[in-house]
């Protein structure tokens, strides 16, 4: 996975990279695991934990871009 946007699924950017954890943890999403979290889009985690999901996926971008 080489870039996402605020419509990807999470599940998806774990399993392509498993090293952008940090990042959702950074947020407080700490139910990682969980099966409503891992189908979760970017844009709904973020609304639910007052995360701006622009500047988040900005920055997942930046570090998936280093990769």
């Amino acid at each position: 996975m080489t870039q996402v946007t605020k419509e990807t699924n999470i599940g998806d950017i774990l399993d392509a990279c498993r090293d952008t954890a940090p990042f959702f943890l950074s947020m407080g999403m700490h139910c990682l695991g969980c099966p409503s979290a891992r189908g979760e889009s970017i844009e709904q985690a973020c609304m639910v934990h007052g995360v701006d999901p622009d500047e988040f996926v900005e920055q997942l971008n930046e570090f998936l871009a280093q990769k």
